[in-house]
């Protein structure tokens, strides 16, 4: 689940600029407009809440999130326990720091099991949600969106803007499961390192699944210049 929901979160806010351009009307709509157009690199820290139908909470945890559009981003757990997703643009690894074992597998794969393959950069990802609204609460602009594949394994996602800010994700999964992420200390535009986007195998750890040579990256990959 944590894995699939990470996924969905990061490919959703690497790619959805393949929405930049329509049309809108809706607000919200031009909120997200103007985040994609406008975020090249973005950098915060994060806390996650998964929560039952009841909205109890079952998990919480927290860490560090790095994107560098449009293929490559870090999220990186602290709490309760570390673990690393490193996306270089060619493969997904996550590295389990406890059970030192890391799983790699192709970006494109990665992608493909999570609804994160309708955001996965293709020119007509955004064709697979509708926007369904938006509204004003805890001073945040909240937009609704709805995958139209029903079976994608979520029914709803939403994001919320302070003011031009992404400040807060929220994904409703189809076991009526609701994810929180929550955005602090938020920069964008400036440079990161590139290093936080590679990944190098540790020794004595466990590897499962084999890292695909192609490069998928279309962009340069030099983090030090934001276009």
């Amino acid at each position: 689940m944590k894995l699939r929901t990470i996924t969905l979160v990061l490919a959703l806010t690497l790619s959805m600029a393949s929405a930049a351009g329509a049309p809108d009307t809706d607000p919200g709509e031009k909120l997200v407009d103007a985040f994609v157009t406008d975020v090249k690199t973005l950098s915060s820290r994060f806390e996650q809440r998964l929560m039952d139908a009841n909205g109890e909470i079952l998990e919480v945890s927290s860490g560090t999130l790095d994107i560098h559009r449009p293929s490559q981003f870090r999220w990186a757990y602290d709490e309760p326990y570390e673990q690393w997703l490193v996306a270089d643009g060619t493969n997904i690894w996550n590295y389990d720091i406890d059970l030192a074992q890391v799983t790699v597998k192709p970006q494109v794969e990665a992608l493909a099991n999570t609804p994160a393959l309708l955001l996965g950069g293709s020119e007509t990802a955004m064709d697979e949600f509708e926007f369904d609204g938006s509204y004003e609460a805890g001073g945040l602009t909240w937009v609704r969106m709805r995958p139209i594949d029903t079976e994608s394994g979520f029914k709803r996602v939403e994001l919320a803007f302070n003011d031009r800010e992404l400040a807060r994700m929220v994904f409703l999964d189809n076991l009526e499961q609701t994810t929180l992420v929550s955005l602090y200390e938020v920069i964008v535009n400036e440079s990161i390192d590139a290093s936080q986007f590679e990944f190098v195998v540790p020794e004595d750890v466990d590897v499962v699944g084999t890292p695909s040579t192609a490069d998928l990256k279309n962009t340069t990959t030099d983090n030090t210049d934001i276009p």
